[in-house]
């Protein structure tokens, strides 16, 4: 069995074959497909972050809205780019979220991918520490969010406050008990799986990660996730580890699914360089018959080492295609493949 969610990028421009061709569109089918994953029953509605483009960006008016509107469904980000936040006001924003949504957040935070913009974080007021790069920033951003998210005081109470104040230090509010343990790190390369599972993190791994080793990308992908395995047991934790993987799957089963994929171009790994000097391989894509379907990905590595799947989905072909999309994978290839 395996929890199955759509992960979105929420694109959005004005072009006459997109049915999102504005922000307010890609915001509102976002929580609109959210309702309808639920109704057919999906595990999770999750959306990347992306800063200075045509996608979402804050996710959580998001997912606050979508938990307001939802009663199961897990709602999580895959992932925030966490060189642009503020660890605590973020604390603050996502226990809001968590509470709205009676307690099914699923965060994915990361240090972050390369963005639209050169350095991009500075602009929201931030600077590297002394001999930081900005890897190192954003996993000391994520060690402090973990850190505050537990609800322990440590702010000194002013004498004269406004209201009274509990005794002791005081901690951020509201507080969402539990989400500290419902955290995911993206991981692009096999040391920060191990990262973070040493720090209690549950793992995403996306369609792409650093080629460390020539193998196959489904293959490099499910050693990561037997080396985060082994660093989750090494470090004691005494709750299961959780993994997620990205995937673009795509069912044929009618004309209008053979005419957006039917000539899928990206079935074979590529490699790329997504940073200076390290190169990447990039996953395929599946797009065929439910039966062609189960027979390939019964033949990924990674997918029989993940408990969820994240099915990346064409957003701006609208909230109806898209439920026919995820409607297909789950009734007529999870079955097959023991997902259902």
């Amino acid at each position: 069995m395996k929890k199955i969610g759509f992960l979105s990028f929420g694109h959005w421009a004005d072009h006459p074959a997109y049915s999102t061709r504005t922000a307010s569109d890609t915001l509102l089918q976002s929580i609109d497909l959210a309702v309808a994953a639920e109704e057919i029953g999906l595990d999770g509605a999750y959306f990347r972050v992306h800063h200075f483009a045509a996608q979402l960006a804050s996710p959580f008016p998001l997912l606050s809205a979508i938990g307001a509107k939802t009663n199961k469904i897990e709602i999580g980000t895959g992932v925030i780019d966490m060189r642009y936040e503020n660890p605590l006001y973020m604390v603050e924003d996502a226990g809001a979220a968590d509470l709205i949504s009676g307690g099914r957040l699923q965060l994915g935070i990361s240090r972050g991918s390369p963005e639209q913009v050169i350095d991009g974080w500075r602009y929201f007021g931030y600077e590297l520490g002394e001999g930081e790069t900005d890897a190192d920033m954003g996993r000391r951003k994520a060690l402090e969010f973990l850190n505050r998210l537990q609800g322990v005081g440590f702010a000194q109470p002013n004498p004269y406050p406004m209201f009274p104040n509990p005794p002791g230090l005081l901690r951020l509010e509201p507080h969402a008990a539990g989400l500290r343990e419902r955290i995911w790190w993206g991981a692009a390369s096999n040391a920060t799986a191990v990262w973070a599972a040493e720090n209690g993190m549950y793992l995403q791994s996306s369609t792409l990660k650093y080629d460390e080793g020539g193998k196959p990308f489904h293959v490099q992908q499910a050693e990561q996730i037997r080396l985060y395995k082994e660093a989750w047991k090494k470090a004691g934790h005494q709750r299961e580890p959780r993994v997620s993987v990205s995937r673009s799957i795509f069912a044929l089963v009618n004309d209008e699914d053979w005419y957006y994929f039917g000539q899928e171009a990206d079935r074979a790994d590529k490699l790329g360089t997504i940073e200076k000097d390290k190169r990447a391989i990039f996953g395929r894509s599946y797009a065929a018959e439910p039966d062609k379907l189960i027979q390939e990905l019964a033949k990924d590595e990674a997918l029989q080492e993940a408990d969820t799947i994240l099915l990346t989905i064409p957003n701006t072909l609208g909230v109806n295609y898209n439920v026919h999309v995820l409607s297909a994978i789950l009734e007529q290839v999870a079955p097959g493949l023991g997902w259902r």
